[in-house]
């Protein structure tokens, strides 16, 4: 009796069709909701079925088995839709695994399905479906499946022949599934559906396609789809679901199918034959390729890692003791590392580390808590010592401890993928993938979503997603910035379109939107990867993806490997090239750690480039702290953080002189190096060694413990910690505020071994700055080819140093930035073509390669050479406007209005090449002359504004150069002087600038306002404008205009604030002032145009001088009656006109 009264106690129904969250954008029921509605229920289990994929299925795993739920893993898949018409949906029918053999082949179809069809709808074939079917159960998709789609469409022959196919593959576990959604169709298909299953005499399963949890979230789940699909839910012809599409309790869906109570009891039917979760596994590692023949890993990595070590040390002198150090340690790690089980680990590491280097692919020194290790050092896998530097290997390897341990690698940006196309080659490339991540809708997104999908004005969403705080690392939720927002809360208040956006959004933030990769995680399997994880495919490359993320692929076994990017790396690997090429080798593994030069300059704080050191607050540590050392600059990375940088000026002033106490005698020695201040986690746990008898490994767990600040594990550690140092001789007193001081400190203590891993790339980077200037800004303007902002602040740096950067010439120019030797002998940097806009890189290496080592003569040379496949009309004249064709010719605009006349010429060049017309000797008789376009060039203020649209900034000079007198009498702050006028004080100034770009956006007021980017030939920059202002002088805010702004400073904090209160062009003010123009005129031809200029000008506080050119002595002055308005511009037109032979403003 006792066992049927306990059955009884559970629910007679289980779902067993469940979209979770991880049907990306289609299911909103997130995994742990979906087991506790089916543990609210009394559900003894529950299926998980998403669309196409396995996502979910580790997770669900984990949750149900918490809660003492049977899972059921299960898959939607897509059949091929039947007939050829584009964009005919996919039909669905649903597997659920029986056994481990089930598991296996569903996530080989899973898999399948994402690899050889289009991951966004992925479909696998009957065939491939029949061939996998052992260990499965089949049910037939219900409304949405193809038997019920044949018998819709009156095809019941077809529906037969699938039937049998099916049943022959997968015989009594083949189930016909229906569903009751409340459609007229369902009701009119359902008859012959009960017959088909009658005459093939298979079983019958109820199931409800669950999309959401409730039915009140039926509209959210509605916004959902239209968000996928970019549709709004006014909209009629859509793919839906209907309000039936949720999480129904049994009750409900026994009454619902009270004419078939056994499709009811097929659910538990179906539960009990399923018997397989998705199990965690040990970490599962490859062997490596390199092991040595008839030796095991541990022999083979303890050989490499000696060897290394012999190699490292032949460098270095030292006595023999510390010789001894150094293997001694050596031995101690080899043998932590093979009873750990990792030897493997290390030789992966090692192996494409290794290769990378052979390769000449820059590899970062190491990073995190890797270079504690004297084995990664030896093994190259590292390449800063950890011994002179007190970095520990406990820190990394806790043999008190077992976690795998973790290399994170720097590559160079440009070659990372190299290294990844090699271990792929190396382990084959179904054994390696990178990891999915899910992009979830972040609250803002969700709202602007929500808005679109509803059909509301963007004005009115927009307030609502401006209102709401925008903090990538700790996002914000809906619910929380309601609740922190008065202003939202009126608005839900006082709306309703309002109050439904925000309630719909709620309800959808936090679901899953799609798939991506992870940047830098790369797992290797020991065996093709589709026997131990279900995989995705990125559309964007041929790569595999595992369809777990990064939690859940470590637990099912998969070790990952972090291949990052880190540009400094490019960069400095660029810079010892340009060296290279002057004839200088330079080698940054071996450069001094104690180069006067380098720290002299840290000191100064001239840091423009520097890795890690370009912030402002970063320079006034510098300042203050004036390093001499390496260790100063780990100590800079490591305090320069929320938190430990109230300790900066104690460090600073203890470096230069002022007297210190350690809190206890006996640790001196160990705070020495930080003057007495915990900086590093490595000192905490050094300090429980030496006071208080931990072993390294144990104090790596009081690390840990301090970390997370669990109240009864800091209480056991305190005792533990004060009984040992009371053992030591020292008073429990002492003890207690030691450790006390410890835990305040392990909130923010820094990984040292990081920090000075990343301290040496930063100094490498100092040093070359220092010791070979020009080649380091060479090396960093080549990497930032594309970022104009980034470049002109370079340009900037490079003229405050006193390097001259020379305008990108087709004669001179390589198509990247390249070191040039001037005249004088000194060494400038030549401009890139590349970096000119909209050329393209590869046209302009085709370009270089042309000219080869003969320059081009001019421009008829140049259209007879040139590969017209390679270029076209819009790169032709970006060069031009560039001033790049000035070596062939002065005039600009010739260039520029001749770029088809080149092309043309160009192009019947190599027709005539490729048709073989061209004589033995080459000249294929006479050549017409190029007929260039006859015209002036452009005034030097067009030009200028050609030249910065060409390049995105001024080059050669800049537009404000010909107002200098104006400028002067405007009394005008520079750019660059701005921040040094604020910190004096300076309320009011006037700023001179070409606007370079205007950003508008509505306020919370819904006017408008503005951020405006000025130039001038000192640099740039940002002026706010609210819009009392803005609605006055929008007309003279566009790109090019020269204008005078009228602003306000203040200094908040770091930042400078410049709110413009007025803007008037430039040109008028100049008008406004008085002057004289002095206009010497040769030919009298040129007085009626002069006359007709002239008259335009009439009306301003300027007189105007004509001096005739009678003889080289000019005696006569004409002063011209009236005043005239004198800008520079006229001065430049004037110049322009033939007959006139100089203009002069005084």
């Amino acid at each position: 009796m006792g066992v049927i009264e306990r059955r009884m106690s559970y629910a007679d129904f289980v779902h067993l069709r469940v979209h979770s969250a991880y049907s990306l954008s289609q299911g909103a029921i997130r995994v742990p909701e979906m087991v506790s509605l089916a543990k609210e229920m009394r559900m003894p289990a529950v299926a998980i079925a998403d669309s196409g994929n396995l996502f979910g299925a580790l997770e669900f795993s984990q949750y149900t088995s918490k809660a003492g739920i049977q899972p059921i893993i299960g898959c939607q898949l897509g059949l091929p839709s039947r007939n050829d018409k584009p964009g005919a949906p996919s039909e669905p029918i649903v597997l659920l695994a029986q056994n481990p053999v089930g598991l296996a082949n569903l996530q080989y179809l899973s898999s399948t399905g994402f690899r050889e069809s289009d991951p966004a709808d992925p479909v696998i074939s009957m065939n491939v479906l029949c061939e996998r079917s052992e260990g499965l159960l089949l049910l037939t998709g219900g409304t949405r499946g193809p038997v019920f789609q044949m018998l819709a469409e009156g095809q019941k022959d077809e529906a037969e022949r699938w039937l049998a196919q099916a049943k022959e593959a997968f015989d009594d576990r083949l189930i016909v599934e229906l569903h009751r959604h409340n459609l007229l169709v369902e009701k009119a298909v359902e008859p012959g559906v009960l017959g088909l299953a009658n005459q093939f005499g298979l079983p019958l399963v109820a199931t409800n396609e669950c999309f959401f949890p409730r039915p009140e979230m039926y509209e959210a789940h509605d916004a959902l789809i239209c968000i996928a699909q970019g549709r709004t839910m006014a909209e009629r012809d859509r793919w839906r679901v209907t309000p039936e599409h949720w999480f129904k309790p049994p009750e409900m869906m026994r009454a619902l199918f009270a004419d078939l109570p056994d499709a009811c009891d097929n659910t538990l039917e179906i539960a009990r034959r399923c018997a397989v979760k998705v199990e965690t596994r040990k970490p599962l590692l490859p062997v490596c390729p390199k092991v040595h023949e008839g030796s095991t890993e541990d022999q083979t990595l303890r050989a490499m890692a000696w060897e290394g070590l012999e190699k490292r040390l032949s460098g270095m002198s030292m006595d023999e003791e510390t010789r001894k150090k150094y293997r001694d340690r050596l031995t101690f790690e080899l043998d932590i590392i093979s009873g750990m089980g990792f030897p493997g680990y290390f030789m992966i590491v090692a192996d494409f580390i290794q290769w990378g280097k052979a390769h000449g692919i820059p590899v970062g020194p190491g990073r995190g808590s890797g270079a504690g290790s004297l084995a990664a050092w030896a093994l190259t896998i590292t390449d800063i010592d950890p011994i002179p530097f007190n970095l520990l290997f406990e820190r990394f390897l806790n043999p008190e401890r077992v976690s795998m341990p973790d290399f994170d690698i720097d590559f160079c940006q440009d070659r990372r993928d190299e290294v990844i196309a090699y271990v792929r080659r190396e382990y084959g490339p179904d054994r390696v993938a990178q990891i999915i991540t899910f992009g979830k809708l972040q609250a803002r997104a969700a709202v602007r979503d929500v808005g679109r999908v509803l059909g509301l004005p963007y004005g009115m969403v927009n307030r609502v997603a401006e209102l709401i705080p925008n903090n990538p690392a700790k996002p914000t939720t809906l619910k929380e910035a309601i609740a922190g927002e008065p202003k939202l809360q009126e608005m839900r208040d006082n709306d309703e379109a309002l109050r439904r956006l925000l309630e719909i959004g709620q309800q959808i933030e936090g679901l899953f939107r799609h798939a991506s990769t992870h940047a830098a995680g790369l797992v290797i399997g020991d065996r093709p990867l589709v026997e131990l994880v279900p995989l995705y495919r990125d559309p964007k490359s041929d790569m595999l993806v595992t369809q777990y993320n990064m939690k859940f692929v470590e637990q099912a076994g998969l070790v990952k490997f972090d291949f990052l990017g880190l540009t400094t790396l490019t960069i400095l690997q660029r810079g010892v090239g340009f060296v290279k090429k002057m004839g200088i080798e330079v080698d940054l593994s071996r450069i001094p750690l104690d180069d006067p030069a380098t720290y002299e300059m840290l000191s100064r704080g001239d840091t423009a480039g520097v890795f890690q050191f370009e912030g402002a607050g970063m320079r006034d540590v510098l300042k203050q702290m004036r390093p001499t050392r390496l260790e100063d600059l780990i100590a800079a990375v490591a305090l320069y953080r929320p938190g430990p940088m109230a300790n900066i000026p104690d460090y600073c002033r203890r470096k230069h002189g002022e007297a210190w106490e350690p809190p206890h005698e006996e640790i001196r020695e160990i705070l020495e190096e930080t003057y007495g201040i915990m900086v590093y986690q490595e000192q905490v746990m050094q300090i429980a060694q030496k006071m208080a008898g931990y072993s390294l490994g144990g104090a790596d767990l009081l690390r840990r413990a301090m970390g997370k600040k669990i109240r009864a594990e800091m209480d056991t550690q305190r005792e533990i910690f004060t009984e040992g140092a009371v053992k030591h001789g020292i008073e429990r007193d002492k003890a207690v505020e030691v450790f006390d001081l410890m835990a305040k400190f392990a909130d923010y203590g820094f990984n040292k071994s990081h920090a000075a891993a990343y301290a040496l790339v930063s100094y490498q980077t100092a040093w070359m700055k220092a010791n070979y200037p020009v080649a380091f800004l060479a090396g960093c303007m080549s990497l930032a080819r594309e970022r104009t902002e980034k470049l002109a602040a370079l340009r900037q740096e490079a003229k405050r140093m006193g390097i001259k950067v020379l305008p990108p010439d087709v004669n001179k120019s390589e198509a990247d930035f390249s070191v040039e030797t001037l005249p004088d002998g000194k060494q400038g940097i030549r401009y890139a073509l590349a970096a000119i806009k909209k050329v393209g890189f590869s046209a302009m290496e085709a370009l270089v390669a042309t000219r080869g080592d003969t320059p081009f003569k001019d421009l008829a040379d140049f259209a007879m050479r040139v590969d017209p496949k390679q270029i076209n009309r819009m790169q032709m004249e970006n060069l031009a406007k560039a001033g790049a064709f000035e070596c062939l010719d002065k005039n600009r605009a010739l260039a520029f209005h001749s770029a088809d006349a080149i092309l043309r010429r160009a192009q019947s060049q190599a027709q005539e090449a490729a048709s073989g017309q061209i004589g033995l000797f080459g000249g294929g008789g006479h050549v017409e002359p190029l007929r260039l376009a006859k015209c002036q060039d452009w005034p030097e203020f067009e030009r200028l504004a050609m030249e910065a649209e060409a390049i995105g900034f001024h080059m050669t000079a800049h537009p404000l150069d010909s107002y200098g007198m104006v400028l002067r009498r405007l009394d005008v702050t520079r750019c660059s002087g701005l921040l040094s006028a604020a910190e004096a004080g300076v309320g009011r100034v006037r700023i001179a600038g070409c606007v370079v770009d205007r950003k508008e956006r509505p306020t919370r007021t819904g006017n408008k306002m503005a951020w405006v980017q000025l130039s001038d030939s000192s640099g740039s920059c940002e002026v706010t404008l609210f819009s009392e202002v803005l609605t006055r002088v929008r007309e003279s805010l566009t790109a090019g205009t020269a204008v005078l702004v009228t602003a306000d400073l203040k200094l908040e904090g770091e930042a400078m604030r410049i709110t413009g209160v007025d803007v008037v062009e430039l040109e008028q003010a100049a008008a406004q002032a008085r002057s004289e123009l002095r206009i010497w005129v040769e030919q009298e031809g040129v007085l009626p145009r002069l006359n007709e200029i002239l008259t335009e000008q009439k009306g301003g506080s300027s007189q105007i001088v004509l001096l005739p050119g009678v003889a080289e002595t000019c005696d006569v002055e004409i002063r011209l009656r009236g005043g005239y308005r004198v800008t520079p511009l006229l001065g430049q037109r004037l110049k322009m006109l033939e007959g006139i032979s100089r203009v002069e403003q005084v």
